[in-house]
């Protein structure tokens, strides 16, 4: 990727402030200092983890239309644009084959139908995130529940955050979206032409004692809490569930785990 004198100087600039491999001041409440990320105030139902995490069961999800569900939940909350166009797509949850979700977990003895249906990716939030790691203005950062979120004006739209990430779960808003917002949600900021943007996990609802839109959406498919409280309800499930994640050769070590097969019949 070339890149030319202006955005050099940024990088240059913001550096030398923030200090390159320098960590930006997080408060207990996760808001990161120095001017970082839209803060959301705790209030008093506010719901909080040492760390966040989120098992989604594909036996559940049924229906295209329970797909659809789930992604507009997300989408139209957090005003995510709808260009038209694969090209320019912008995506906080999406849909992928079983190939290309869980490429080093092939089994041949597998019932077929999970091989040949489609399964919700986003964000993974992982434990050690390769994109937080390469930004060079640390727009993106992990807060001390384990999230990993965005500042969109300190995001240069260099993408080096989109090349680390093994997931692909960061897109680039090529064009202006704000006219291809169908319903602009005013309680979420609106993103600008030249930034990057993900899932965030809901850091907004969290504040305000309500949970990830894309879960209560989901009737029970995706289930979210705390995965260091060995009393918590993923706890339970990862005890007892036989679950999956992404791509965990690469050291990541996601958030989101996947109940693959049998799970549907289990109640």
């Amino acid at each position: 990727m070339s890149m030319d004198r202006r955005q050099f100087m940024k990088i240059a600039g913001l550096s030398a402030v923030l200090g390159i491999g320098g960590s930006l001041i997080i408060d207990k409440a996760g808001h990161a200092g120095l001017g970082a990320g839209p803060r959301y105030e705790q209030g008093p139902n506010a719901i909080e983890a040492k760390r966040w995490g989120m098992v989604i069961d594909a036996g559940k999800i049924k229906t295209g239309e329970d797909y659809k569900r789930i992604i507009k939940a997300c989408h139209s909350i957090h005003n995510v644009p709808d260009f038209g166009e694969a090209k320019d797509e912008v995506k906080w949850i999406w849909t992928d084959d079983y190939e290309h979700t869980f490429p080093s977990a092939e089994n041949p003895f597998m019932d077929q139908t999970y091989k040949e249906k489609p399964f919700l990716l986003m964000c993974n939030h992982c434990e050690f995130p390769a994109c937080v790691r390469v930004c060079p203005t640390k727009a993106t950062f992990k807060r001390p529940d384990g999230i990993v979120v965005m500042d969109y004006h300190r995001c240069i739209g260099c993408r080096f955050c989109m090349a680390a990430c093994p997931f692909g779960a960061r897109s680039f808003n090529w064009r202006d979206p704000r006219p291809f917002i169908k319903q602009v949600n005013p309680e979420y900021p609106t993103r600008m032409k030249g930034v990057v943007e993900k899932c965030t996990f809901c850091v907004e609802r969290l504040a305000k004692g309500q949970g990830p839109a894309c879960a209560e959406a989901s009737n029970g498919a995706m289930v979210y809490g705390d995965l260091m409280d060995p009393n918590s309800e993923i706890r339970k499930i990862l005890a007892t569930t036989y679950t999956i994640r992404r791509k965990p050769e690469l050291g990541t070590e996601p958030s989101i785990f996947y109940v693959i097969g049998g799970s549907e019949n289990n109640a």
